[in-house]
Parts: structure tokens; sequence; C-alpha cells
């Protein structure tokens, strides 16, 4: 500011052109040009996989995934993830394609995937990367194959246990871009891929299903689609087509809400696997029963983490509180039956009991799935079905998967 004796105080700040320019400023901001609601994103995810630290090493070999899709789009993109990488992960190449059988890809659908540009890519510790858009017509619930190869040595590499889909890893060599890939050995795991992304032709609701392994799909049919979102995504697409979604899978065997056996805790994993998705509109969360029973389960690892039914309450009324946050709807699902399970206990029951009785009252969710009263058997309450069971009385059989998929089409749809 000028205070030379004689003079008016000024502000070279409040020239005339900086006020012309601040009201231009003012302006455009009134008339919402950077202040509107954002649109809707252009990209959704048509599969999802909830990333964990894994024990694998690689080194100069090809991994061929297989995922299944939900919607369909013209466009498609994936994120690779090196979350739990300590080390950076160099990527060689990085091919989509469609699947036809085993590690065979349908011929002349092969595309290669580029990072900014370039068909390779170092992705540091602990962050991940996405492919360039890319031309592809992928089909609505159709299984697509991506491969990826690591050039070096890759080890820990950042995975997902339960992917109930056949995953093929080679013996050394680039075969991203081959019909069938020389099968070394194959796993039920997926290996840094955790997002399928498509531009769909119109608007697309998204739901994801947030969960342990019940919604991971633990003890269903290998490479049958047969765990309930996947039977869900199914339904969506197939059954009302005044109401189609894509309902991707955020589930990991063994999680637990508020405690950490082979996974983070859902609480710490929820704004990455939800939140942070493109185009959510809607969370089905469906997670407590580890918390439960795990301390009394054997050798008593976990006694010291024995939960109570308002430990339970007070998180996911912190979910709840996140999701209302973005505008996202929340529907809570009661805790299946585990009467016969390997840490069944009556303490932990009656902390079911409770837990799913707030559940069905509190109102505090925008709509309940009652997947207790659909697996429970009315002979022998708080016991599976016996149809329903698939042997450990603690998952779903395939049968008892599509009951509860069922149950949670009939409540998503209204």
């Amino acid at each position: 500011m000028d205070v030379t004796p004689g003079k008016q105080p000024t502000n070279k700040w409040l020239s005339k052109s900086n006020i012309a320019a601040a009201i231009g400023a003012l302006l455009l901001l009134s008339s919402g040009s950077l202040l509107s609601a954002a649109p809707r994103p252009d990209w959704i995810p048509t599969w999802t996989t909830a990333p964990q630290a894994g024990d694998k090493d690689f080194n100069n070999q090809t991994v061929r995934m297989v995922v299944r899709t939900t919607i369909g789009g013209s466009q498609v993109r994936v994120r690779i993830s090196n979350e739990y990488g300590s080390t950076s992960l160099s990527l060689g190449s990085a091919h989509i394609a469609l699947r036809q059988e085993g590690s065979k890809t349908v011929p002349g659908t092969d595309r290669a995937l580029s990072f900014n540009g370039k068909p390779t890519i170092v992705i540091p510790p602990y962050s991940y990367a996405f492919s360039d858009p890319a031309d592809f017509n992928v089909p609505q619930l159709a299984d697509l194959a991506i491969s990826v190869y690591v050039p070096g040595s890759a080890s820990k590499a950042t995975s997902h246990g339960t992917g109930l889909k056949t995953t093929y890893i080679s013996s050394a060599g680039d075969f991203t871009n081959s019909q069938d890939v020389p099968i070394d050995s194959t796993t039920q795991s997926y290996y840094w891929l955790t997002d399928v992304y498509v531009t769909p032709a119109k608007p697309t609701p998204v739901i994801v299903t947030f969960g342990d392994s019940i919604t991971d799909g633990g003890w269903s049919t290998l490479d049958g689609n047969r765990n309930w979102p996947s039977v869900l995504g199914n339904l969506m697409l197939t059954q009302d087509h005044t109401i189609r979604a894509a309902v991707v899978n955020a589930g990991i065997g063994g999680n637990r809400v508020l405690h950490e056996i082979v996974s983070t805790n859902a609480l710490a994993r929820f704004d990455r696997d939800v939140i942070n998705q493109p185009g959510v509109g809607t969370v089905v969360v469906f997670e407590g029963i580890n918390d439960i029973g795990a301390p009394y389960g054997p050798q008593g690892m976990f006694r010291d983490q024995i939960i109570t039914a308002a430990d339970l309450i007070q998180a996911m009324q912190q979910i709840i509180a996140r999701c209302h946050l973005h505008h996202i709807k929340v529907v809570g699902a009661t805790l299946t039956p585990f009467k016969g399970a390997i840490y069944y206990a009556p303490e932990g029951e009656v902390v079911r009991q409770a837990f799913n009785r707030w559940i069905r009252t509190s109102g505090a969710f925008d709509a309940v799935i009652d997947f207790d009263k659909v697996i429970d058997d009315p002979a022998h309450p708080g016991r599976y079905q016996p149809a329903y069971d698939c042997g450990d009385h603690l998952h779903p059989n395939d049968a008892g998967y599509q009951a509860m998929a069922n149950a949670a089409f009939a409540v998503l749809r209204q």
C-alpha cells in the first residue's frame, strides 16, 4: 500500500483492472461453471476386487486373469495396484481380450493396453496406475482375459486371495498377446489387477457389495459365477430392464470390521473400496460375523478381541455417515447363522442377534436385506438350512447364494 504523505492510500490490488477481473471471477462462480454439481462419471466399474497383501513372487512371467463383467461398454481401462508392494513394480506389457475357454482368448479380440501412451510402466510402492482408455467392445456378463507381463522379479505381489476364477501363470516370457499361455501353474487369486472400467451407453447405477468371505464367494463353485453378488449382477441385467445396474464385489475372505486377520479392516478400507469408486450410488454392507466369532476360535488366538453389539453398531454408524456424506445409499444386511461353525459360541450368538435386531429396527440404513431370515433354519433357529449349507455351517453353497441374491434383488429393484 502506498502511504506517501499528501496522497490518498492506494492498494495496487484494487486497481480498476483488478476490480474488473475480480467482478468477472465472481460472475463466473455465480454462473455455476466452476461450482456446479459434477456430472455422472463417464467411467464406471464393471468388475472390481479388493486388494490384499500377498506372498506370491514372480519373475519374467505372464499372468492371465479372467474377470466377469456386469455392465458393458464401448471403451475399457484397468487399474493395476502395487498398494501392498514395498518395492516398485515394473510392468512390461498388458493386454485385454475376450476369453474363449481356459486360458484361451477369442481370436481377433486381443487389444494392447497402454499407460500414458507407452506399453510399459513402473508403479511405485503403495501406489497404483490406470491404463489409458482403449476402444474395446466390452459385452455385458462376459469373461475377459487380462494378461500382464512382469519382465523382472516381483515379490509379494498385491493380490486378492479368493478370486474364484482360475488364474494362469506362464513359464518364462511375455505371452500377453498370445491366444494361449504356456501354463507353469494356476491359482484362484488375482495379482495387481483390481478394477476394470467401461464407458456405458447411458448413465448406469453402480452397486458395491461390501463384506467378508460370504460376499467374496467362499465355497461357491470355481469358475461358476455363483456367489451372490455375481448372481445379483446377472439379475439386474436380465430380469428387470427398467433397473439396470453394475454390481461389483468388494468382499474379502476373513475380513473384519474392527480388527484384522488376513486383510485391512473394513473401516480402514471402506473409502478405497466403496467411496472412491466412480459412479457408486448404493452399497450393501454385510459384515461382522468374523468380528463376533474369531475370538472364540481354536487356540483362542483373538480372545482379547471380544466385541459387543454396541461396538459393531458404532462402526456401522460411521460407515453410514461416510456414505451419506457422499450421497451414497447404504443397505444393511443381517448376519447369517453360524451355529456349528468352528468359532461358534453362545456368547457370540447373543451379539449376532442383538446386532441383527438393530439392523432391522433402527432405521439407520436406507434399506435392509434380511439374509438371516433367508438362510436360517426355522426348525433349528441359529443354524443354516441344510439345503443352503456348504458343510461348514458358516458359508452358503450355490443354492444358498442364489437365495441370497434373490432376496437382495427384491430389495434393490424397488
